[in-house]
């Protein structure tokens, strides 16, 4: 019980995990994963201790003799229990019950069906709103109630009378004062970063696009993210998001992308679409009237809704930098974590043959150290698979920007859209190969995407990019595979980095992040 609440102290996972050496140990970087093994502990211990209390202590109290019973009549109560009612009227019994029924309602509402909707659909009316995720935060907060029932609990056991053996509280002071230190700072930090909406589109396939100034003191790196919350739509919730840093008229520009599922997505659409006017592509929201010099603060538009962000903690992603090749691959709208770290490798690369042109000039055999100096990337390779078309729009934009500053091509692009022409593998789907092809050869672009972007109509065959790139790069070399999306295709992923490393003399290390 103690060690549940350590995954979820962002600030403090993010430090430990920077700071020390302690991530070879503890699994900062799977946090979620880590958090939700700690629950399954938790249930299979609560499990045992209960049926344990059931079938031996209790049924031994209750079936002894009144002689076995008389040196434990302080303990349990001069008159011996006769049912185990006695056991469940107790303090400890109405606190031992309330505490497996909040844990079981918060558990079974975090579970994959009732948290992502799948089961909204089968529930009757009155419980379609228990498959949603604001069921699964609210009731995830009951811990509240469990943490002190459990002080209570501890405070009137059976067995321990005296004040100095009532230690329950000893083994959760620590991990309770951290949490409140925790949500402190995540309460105080996101009320100073209010951020000003500068712009807001809502692109086909339900993907909301919001662009917000960098507030100060916000240090953020490729493949962190941040958490966005919109008061308007619910005061408590928080929207984990990987943003992406854009520069613009010398001003850095903080972009996230929101893809239409849940209760909180689409709410949050719907807010911001209200305040733009209907279009055929996209439907646009701007600050209005925009200023010459300055963007407008959400706070002051009434059409606007006010934004805050808390962040940015560390993830694993940022580890891509000590990989000499590095293969990323997003799920749907997890794309926007791998595209902020195809954007660092650009810049880093920019920033590097600058320094190396600056040594010339200056005629200097060593360039003084700078921020690329941990930088080995010398090849990306760029996988995105969506189910929808109109993605594209919002996609667009961003890779134009890519590949205008990858100059010398370190990053080979494609997109699978999976939807479109799955079922069709006839002359159709051909042609458009065909096509592709010929215009990629021609021009160095897709004809769907216009972009250095190949587009592929199927699903991809991973196991032939493993292969290709095997043989594309010698032997030695540590090759780093970063996925973003759904559990489903991550145990592929991780298998076929397994065979690859004993089938070839490369090196596949595979991170996995779930959104």
């Amino acid at each position: 019980m103690a060690l549940v609440l350590l995954p979820v102290c962002r600030n403090t996972i993010t430090w430990l995990r920077n700071k020390t050496r302690f991530g070879v140990l503890v699994p900062f970087d799977d946090n979620i994963n880590f958090h939700k093994v700690i629950a399954v502990g938790i249930t299979i211990g609560v499990g045992i201790h209960s049926i344990t209390h059931l079938a031996c202590d209790f049924a031994r109290l209750i079936a002894a003799t009144p002689e076995e019973y008389k040196p434990l009549g302080k303990y349990f109560g001069e008159e011996q229990p006769k049912r185990y009612s006695h056991f469940v009227k107790s303090t400890e019994g109405i606190t031992g019950l309330l505490m497996v029924l909040l844990m079981a309602i918060a558990f079974t509402l975090a579970l994959p069906w009732f948290r992502r909707g799948k089961l909204e659909k089968t529930l009757p009316k009155p419980l379609k709103k228990l498959a949603s995720f604001n069921a699964f935060w609210y009731t995830h907060h009951l811990f509240v109630v469990v943490y002190i029932l459990l002080i209570v609990l501890g405070y009137y056991l059976y067995l321990s009378k005296e004040w100095y053996k009532k230690t329950t509280w000893m083994y959760l002071e620590v991990p309770i004062a951290l949490y409140a230190c925790e949500r402190l700072i995540r309460a105080f930090r996101s009320s100073i970063r209010t951020v000003k909406v500068v712009n807001a589109a809502v692109y086909l396939g339900n993907v909301l696009t919001l662009k917000m100034s960098r507030p100060k003191h916000f240090k953020y790196k490729s493949g962190q993210y941040t958490f966005v919350n919109c008061p308007k739509v619910s005061p408590f919730e928080w929207y984990v998001k990987n943003p992406l840093l854009r520069i613009k008229n010398h001003k850095p520009i903080l972009i996230v992308h929101i893809k239409s599922a849940g209760d909180w997505t689409k709410a949050i659409k719907e807010v911001f679409s209200e305040c733009g006017k209907d279009n055929s592509k996209m439907s646009q929201v701007t600050s209005k009237p925009p200023p010459v010099r300055d963007t407008s603060h959400g706070a002051n538009n009434p059409d606007c809704p006010k934004i805050m962000i808390d962040g940015p903690y560390g993830t694993l992603a940022q580890d891509y930098k000590k990989y000499e090749v590095v293969l990323l691959i997003g799920l749907g709208i997890g794309a926007t974590r791998m595209i902020s770290i195809i954007k660092d490798i650009v810049n880093n690369m920019y920033a590097m043959e600058n320094a190396q042109l600056r040594q010339m000039e200056n005629g200097l055999e060593h360039e003084p150290q700078d921020k690329t100096e941990n930088f080995k990337t010398k090849r990306a390779y760029f996988y995105w698979v969506t189910r929808e078309q109109g993605s594209y729009d919002w996609f667009n934009l961003i890779m134009n920007e890519i590949a205008a500053r990858d100059v010398n091509k370190i990053i080979e692009l494609h997109n699978y859209c999976i939807n479109e022409f799955e079922e069709d593998h006839g002359a159709r789907s051909a042609l458009i190969r065909m096509l592709q092809s010929i215009a990629y050869a021609k021009s160095g672009k897709g004809i769907v995407s216009e972009t250095r972007v190949m587009s592929h109509f199927a699903k991809p065959n991973l196991e032939h990019v493993y292969r290709k790139i095997g043989m594309d790069h010698p032997a030695g070399t540590n090759v780093g595979v970063f996925y973003c999306g759904s559990p489903f295709l991550a145990k592929e992923l991780r298998r076929l980095a397994l065979k690859f490393t004993h089938k070839t003399k490369i090196r596949f290390s595979f991170h996995n992040e779930n959104f």
